[in-house]
């Protein structure tokens, strides 16, 4: 049985000895929970990921009502901030389809998103915008909309504009229920999207494009075969006896909560703010809700 999921920190648990090249530490800041994860080499492979850290945080409900200066936006912000380079163009990139809700955190959480690459010279000082980090956003679309592969539009963009890297944003699969709209997974080691859900696209990371990629995440669906799988008790024969209930017609799917708008909705706004807090933290929360209002 292949389990679907975006996280590496279900991948480790699917492991049932510890290895020598993954290694794991856990802390507790409040009611958020960390666990970091460093793939060291060929270990990876065994969790299906590639080297690099991935940073798990368990967060409250994201559905519940969120303040933009609660501790899930100050703690993600600093988390974001420790993965990329303290200097350079920033390039946000909203992976998905604004199209179809769970899939649309990427392009929701790029429209509050502050772009200040423009902000310079005149503009910023009658501003009072001075000394903002540079930042760009773009929303590459989907191949089916666009008939470009994500990969190959930042590629474009990354050669005509040189970034210190790129924050790749998307919505993630889970393996288990429990982790919908309660985890947010950071890496540096670049993504691989829609790899969670069995339609893996051209991987994004520093080895494809020859810059960093840290990506941002939220998962939003389950599959529903791994699902299937868990709610049997891990009972392969079972699961596959249930396959054609849970693939009619060989069409995969995936299980996503009722509420999954009002969740994309708010992962979008937690999400975004902690971007914006960790590219520019001279400006407040409030700076930034005025600026990225409309």
């Amino acid at each position: 049985m292949i389990f679907r999921t975006d996280l590496a920190v279900e991948a480790r648990e699917g492991l049932r000895t510890r290895k020598k090249g993954l290694e794991q530490t856990e802390e507790t800041h409040g009611s958020c929970k960390i666990t970091r994860i460093r793939v060291n080499g060929e270990e990876g492979k065994q969790i299906g990921k590639e080297p690099g850290t991935y940073v798990t945080v368990e967060v409250p409900p994201i559905t519940d009502y969120i303040d933009m200066t609660d501790e899930r936006v100050e703690l993600l912000s600093k988390e974001i901030a420790a993965l990329l380079p303290r200097e350079g163009l920033v390039l946000v990139a909203g992976l998905g389809n604004r199209e179809i809700t769970p899939d649309a955190l990427g392009p929701d959480t790029a429209a509050l998103v502050l772009a200040t690459r423009h902000i310079k010279g005149e503009l910023a000082r009658v501003t009072g915008l001075t000394g903002l980090r540079p930042v760009a956003v773009v929303s590459p679309g989907v191949l089916g909309s666009t008939g470009m592969e994500t990969s190959e539009f930042l590629q474009a963009v990354a050669h005509g504009f040189s970034p210190s890297v790129i924050v790749a944003v998307d919505a993630l699969a889970s393996r288990s229920l429990a982790r919908l709209g309660c985890t947010v997974q950071l890496s540096d080691a670049g993504i691989s999207p829609g790899e969670g859900v069995g339609n893996a696209r051209p991987r994004i990371g520093r080895d494809t494009l020859g810059i960093p990629v840290v990506s941002v995440g939220v998962p939003t669906v389950v599959d529903a075969e791994t699902l299937a799988f868990d709610l049997f008790g891990g009972d392969s024969e079972k699961t596959e006896r249930s396959k054609s209930k849970v693939t009619p017609r060989g069409a995969q799917m995936v299980v996503t909560p009722r509420e999954v708008d009002l969740l994309v909705g708010r992962a979008a706004k937690m999400t975004a703010m902690a971007l914006n807090r960790a590219l520019n933290p001279s400006l407040s929360v409030e700076d930034l809700m005025m600026l990225t209002a409309g």
